[in-house]
């Protein structure tokens, strides 16, 4: 069985696969699906690049023997280019089909189905040809599978690479139709046991074969399971390592590297081995599991039988409860009685639950279920009257004096306090001393506003000064530098000397 790869798929590459079935959710979905068939009946014949006439040529002989064919019209470029923009298919532009300069001038696309594309394309294609009548569990394929696991022993012990890789092959493609089978079938018998009620003669009418089909099956399954298991044991013992080793040398997958297709022999032996071998007893083989769901399946059909019977006997199932009901509600007085009468046998109530929107949108995903989703929380307003709670009335802005004027006092102090380092500056200086923090924060901002008023003379930096709190810092140019010692570490200015004096403020009379 090949690794489910879709299960380690991010979110962006899972919405990029999506991509591909976008033509089946257009308007005009039923054109797209006959423009891919006559393109895949072209890519039987060995065309695999069309152009927009070939595939109208195409149409119009599956229209001859389909009257649901849509006649090619105009717009066939168009919606191939769509089909290109979903990724379904490829365009090139091939200049070699311009028979003249006018047609050449024109874009002259071809058309190539994309490799996702085409499995896109097959899996619409066999949905819409799944029949209910076709589905089984493949009985005779044990014997089969164990010839296969005797043949690969043998071919292991006596060195045949290519027995080894074409029985490891057919054992593959056998446990994956085994398995596709097997849930096909549950899957459907459990559609038929739930649509009973509807039609209870087709299912009569089937279950003889069903149950004989089930029980032969059953008991298949009980015979070949020791034999298989010993078998896988076998061919084990051989030596799985020069098995795997022997089919990976003989596949022909030309993409893969040799320790990549050893890799993926490895993981088919263990989806193989699964099936028929256990080394934990408390853990199941799959043909375990599939023989208690057959029997499982096998008794709910007979309790289904019986049900199906007795309601028969006494005439009482659901067809006749559904027209009792639609009796008794046509016959009601009105509308309010009708409708508490059906809400009462369908037990539909009021819905009991509410929700609101997550603050942060984008991280809720619109695929989560309200399950998985995390919880919010919901105002008393809203839970108990359904209606969303307002905002109501602005409140009156409270004034508060007393944290008013204590913050003035934090200012006023900070403010004396830089004055004194500005003042401290003037008549001490900057360098020999090791400056404090309130004298480091004035000599930052006035270096700061020297540095921002630099300006360029001649190709050269030319000396530069920032004022602030009756105090100038002058940065001028000087090959040996300087540095100011502050509490938090050195400052260096590199190429520049630093000088701090005092500044007069000038004042305009008004």
């Amino acid at each position: 069985m090949v690794e489910r790869r879709a299960l380690d798929m991010d979110s962006p590459a899972v919405s990029d696969r999506f991509r591909l079935f976008n033509f089946t959710r257009r308007d005009d979905h039923v054109t797209y699906l006959w423009i891919l068939r006559a393109m895949d009946r072209l890519r039987e014949v060995h065309q695999v690049q069309v152009a927009p006439d070939d595939v109208a040529a195409a149409l119009r002989e599956l229209a001859a023997s389909h009257d649901q064919v849509p006649v090619a019209d105009r717009n066939l470029r168009d919606r191939l280019d769509e089909l290109h923009a979903d990724r379904v298919v490829h365009r090139f532009d091939d200049a070699s089909r311009a028979g003249n300069l006018t047609r050449y001038r024109n874009r002259q696309s071809v058309y190539q189905f994309s490799e996702l594309g085409y499995r896109a394309y097959q899996s619409v294609e066999n949905l819409l040809g799944a029949r209910i009548e076709d589905v089984n569990l493949s009985r005779l394929v044990f014997s089969e599978v164990l010839d296969d696991l005797r043949a690969l022993a043998e071919a292991n012990r006596t060195g045949q690479d290519e027995q080894v890789y074409r029985r490891l092959s057919r054992l593959d493609s056998a446990m994956e139709d085994m398995g596709r089978r097997s849930a096909q079938f549950h899957v459907t018998l459990g559609e038929i046991l739930r649509s009973t009620d509807a039609s209870p003669d087709m299912f009569l009418r089937h279950k003889n074969a069903l149950l004989v089909h089930m029980s032969d099956f059953t008991a298949e399954l009980d015979r070949y399971l020791p034999r298989l298991d010993r078998a896988v044991r076998e061919v084990e013992a051989t030596g799985l390592a020069t098995l795997l080793s022997r089919a990976s040398g003989r596949d022909e997958r030309l993409f893969m590297e040799r320790d990549e297709r050893l890799a993926d022999w490895r993981r088919r032996w263990r989806a193989l081995r699964a099936w028929f071998a256990s080394d934990d007893d408390a853990i199941p083989t799959r043909a375990a599991e599939l023989h208690s769901a057959t029997r499982s399946a096998v008794s709910g059909v007979i309790a289904l039988l019986r049900q199906i019977t007795e309601a028969q006997r006494g005439g009482v199932n659901r067809s006749t409860q559904l027209r009792h009901l639609a009796e008794w509600v046509f016959n009601t007085p009105d509308d309010g009685a009708a409708h508490a009468l059906m809400g009462a046998a369908f037990n539909v109530r009021s819905a009991r639950h509410l929700g609101v929107a997550h603050d942060d949108e984008e991280q809720i995903t619109p695929n989560t279920t309200w399950w998985d989703a995390p919880g919010v929380e919901v105002s008393v307003t809203l839970f108990r009257s359904g209606t969303a709670p307002t905002t109501g009335v602005p409140k009156p802005v409270r004034r508060n004096p007393g944290a008013q004027a204590r913050l003035r006092g934090r200012q006023a102090a900070g403010r004396a306090a830089e004055r004194e380092a500005a003042a401290r500056l003037i008549e001490r200086g900057a360098h020999d001393r090791v400056l404090d923090e309130a004298d480091t924060r004035v000599l930052l901002r006035l270096v700061t506003r020297a540095l921002e008023g630099r300006t360029v003379v001649a190709g050269r930096l030319s000396s530069a000064a920032g004022a602030g709190d009756g105090t100038m810092v002058r940065l001028v140019p000087d090959p040996a530098g300087s540095t100011v010692r502050t509490s938090q570490g050195r400052l260096h200015l590199p190429g520049l000397r630093l000088e701090v004096t005092g500044h007069r403020t000038r004042t305009k009379n008004v």
